[in-house]
């Protein structure tokens, strides 16, 4: 089995980039039968939606809810990455079968971690040495002068620069591809290309209007991300005996109507209270949850995961739960009617209660944000306004990311995809009497109540 990441792709757009004949290879998957969409799972992240993949799990399982965990004793936030995925693999159960996995850029699989086959992890990966498994993949990889990732810091002010770095990490992955897939010695290939993800996020603009004095370059980026696409399915259709296919992206895309900052709300409404930026503040001020004060009646971590700042749950937390279940519905009511230029920014804003039954449960927000089509929803610790752009013209969207596979299935979100590539080598995602996920934490972690030590 093949499975092919295209991150952030939304099936509309590559329906009028074939339209176009801008894509010619990537047509030969859109116009394929059964071609579908598939639904993100909440919130419409990255490391939430990529580990369902590759779990058959939900965040109430794995883990992990978001691009980033606070520690509830310090405050401090860390990253999301793979020490931090609390369910077995795909790899590890097919494993436990005897199969091999080979996988590409895969995101949250970094630092990397001893899987049955090759691993080289995706976003956010940041040493070479520690992305790679076996180890004796770093001497190729860096011999070939492997990009795990795009620099995107300046894809707001230098799109030539961004464009420049996107084709240099579509040669790196290409690379990959060369060097892992000839000798066949595997049953399941993972490759995942994210440089659309970054494209459409500085220049989802450019990308879809043909007057944009920036779309030809961009679609240049994607005509060389069209050939990678070509060369994956070139090397499916070559396989002995054939290959099941499966196409993925993990969330959709769509034009931003403006940022929404949660924790600027919150400030506005009396509810967040932080200690005053030292003299060296700076651009790190953003992530430092560590300024809290135990005032406080509620915060926010990306891109709209509210927590109830309680007792039970918080060092310096001050309300009981009953105060802070009466919180929650103060928040969702008000939450609800923020609007921006007449129109509600917030399509819901769900309970704990209502998205999450399992043994991670203890650790998931109390609310999850889930926005209109075009608000993207952050969480930041040191902006002055609500609503804002920063260099970004596109942004994530539940609904509309591409599927395909070749055998017909037809998942509704995306750790229902992971589940279907279990089932293909014979495996079930272990239901128990109540539907769920009968799953055996790694060695070392669990889901203990909010004290997210690493």
């Amino acid at each position: 089995m093949v499975v092919l990441g295209l991150d952030g792709l939304p099936l509309d757009l590559a329906r009028d980039l074939c339209a176009a004949g801008r894509t010619p290879h990537l047509s030969r998957i859109v116009k394929a039968a059964g071609t579908r969409t598939i639904e993100a799972e909440l919130p419409e992240l990255s490391p939430v939606n990529w580990t369902s993949f590759y779990t058959a799990a939900g965040p109430e399982e794995h883990g992990v809810f978001g691009f980033t965990r606070i520690n509830a004793a310090t405050y401090a936030l860390s990253l999301a990455d793979f020490t931090q995925v609390r369910v077995p693999t795909l790899f590890d159960r097919l494993g436990e079968a005897g199969f091999t996995s080979r996988v590409v850029n895969l995101p949250n699989t970094y630092p990397a971690r001893p899987i049955p086959g090759m691993l080289v992890s995706g976003f956010v990966a940041t040493d070479l040495a520690r992305a790679v498994h076996p180890p004796f993949l770093l001497g190729p990889l860096a011999g070939a002068g492997y990009r795990l990732e795009a620099d995107t810091s300046r894809g707001g002010d230098d799109p030539a620069h961004l464009l420049v770095e996107l084709r240099a990490t579509l040669e790196s992955r290409r690379k990959a591809l060369r060097l892992l897939w000839p000798d066949l010695a595997w049953h399941l290939f993972v490759f995942v290309l994210t440089e659309t993800d970054r494209l459409f996020h500085f220049l989802w603009d450019a990308v879809t209007d043909v007057a944009n004095p920036l779309h030809g370059p961009c679609m240049d980026v994607l005509a060389l991300w069209d050939t990678v696409i070509g060369e994956v399915l070139d090397l499916v259709a070559a396989l002995p005996g054939g290959a099941r296919l499966m196409v993925l992206a993990d969330h959709g895309f769509t034009r931003l109507v403006t940022e929404v900052d949660i924790n600027t709300w919150l400030r506005q409404e009396g509810l967040l209270q932080l200690a005053p930026a030292g003299p060296t503040a700076d651009a790190g001020m953003e992530l430092d949850a560590t300024r809290i004060l135990p005032g406080s009646g509620a915060f926010a971590l990306d891109p709209g995961r509210i927590y109830l700042h309680t007792r039970r749950r918080f060092a310096r937390g001050g309300l009981s739960d009953a105060e802070g279940a009466a919180l929650a519905v103060r928040l969702r009511e008000g939450l609800l009617g923020l609007t921006y230029a007449g129109r509600p920014v917030l399509r819901d804003v769900l309970t704990a209660d209502a998205l999450y039954d399992g043994p991670c449960r203890d650790i998931a927000p109390d609310l999850v944000c889930v926005p209109h089509e075009g608000f993207d929803l952050k969480a930041k610790f040191n902006r002055p306004a609500v609503f804002g752009t920063f260099g970004r013209t596109g942004t994530h969207s539940v609904h509309g990311g591409i599927f395909h596979d070749s055998e017909g299935g037809a998942p509704h979100r995306l750790r229902d995809a992971g589940g279907l590539v279990l089932e293909h080598f014979g495996l079930s995602r272990r239901p128990d009497a109540g539907g769920r996920l009968v799953t055996t934490p790694t060695q070392g972690a669990s889901c203990m109540p909010i004290t997210m030590h690493k």
